[in-house]
């Protein structure tokens, strides 16, 4: 393996040290208006970041199988449901990227969780924050029944407002925007949007330590929310 990169060094001692606002990460409010019959899921997701050629900071991403009943061809983090055998988040998120696209755990660097973020399904996900030293050790080997290919893009495209579009939507009086990215790799072009959009919207805050360009405005149950039932 060459010499580590000064560039994911100093991130990584920046990312050890970040700590979730208390208004985004507070469990009583994540879980307020969940039913009490609904039975709590959670999953959590890689963010799995690497230096580029070009020196920028990239992140892992997967155009899911078209085989898929839900979310077919969409494009998501490597990730998935916790299983009964998972000590953590971070080993959900790990274990899934290793069945997804082959990942081998030991190449990834975890060095923070950011705070959950809940579907309008009670569904909990977890982002998990690793970073990859050596990107030429990892051949991306996809599960063609779950992966229909594996990219990357830049991170800091989360911030900017190039190759945007937005939706607003609604949902029980929630008002919010759905963010869409166009990336082209090749000759194809992907779509990133919906929650894994807002996940990245707030990894790349975070790494880059600054607000997007545009106007965020995510729906609240994204975080929970305390005044709404969440149908389940």
């Amino acid at each position: 393996m060459s010499e580590k990169s000064q560039k994911l060094l100093s991130l990584a001692q920046q990312l050890r040290l970040y700590k979730p606002p208390d208004s985004l990460n507070n469990p009583t409010r994540r879980q307020n208006g969940i039913p009490q019959s609904a039975k709590p899921k959670t999953a959590a997701v890689l963010i799995c970041i690497f230096e580029g050629n070009d020196g920028d900071l990239r992140v892992i991403l997967t155009e899911r199988s078209s085989r898929l009943s839900s979310h077919s061809g969409e494009v998501s983090l490597p990730g998935g449901k916790r299983e009964e055998g998972d000590a953590d988040d971070v080993e959900t998120a790990l274990r899934e990227a290793t069945e997804e696209i082959g990942l081998d755990p030991s190449l990834v660097d975890v060095v923070t969780v950011l705070e959950p973020f809940m579907t309008k399904y009670a569904m909990t996900v977890v982002p998990v924050v690793g970073i990859l030293f050596d990107k030429k050790a990892f051949n991306p080997a996809p599960n063609v029944n779950e992966v229909e290919t594996v990219f990357d893009v830049p991170l800091e495209m989360f911030l900017k407002d190039e190759n945007r579009r937005e939706q607003e939507k609604e949902w029980m009086g929630d008002k919010y925007l759905l963010h869409f990215f166009d990336y082209q790799s090749g000759s194809k072009m992907y779509t990133v949007w919906a929650i894994t959009a807002s996940i990245l919207i707030r990894a790349a805050s975070v790494v880059y330590q600054r607000p997007p360009a545009f106007l965020e405005q995510k729906p609240t149950f994204w975080n929970g929310n305390p005044d709404k039932a969440i149908d389940t």
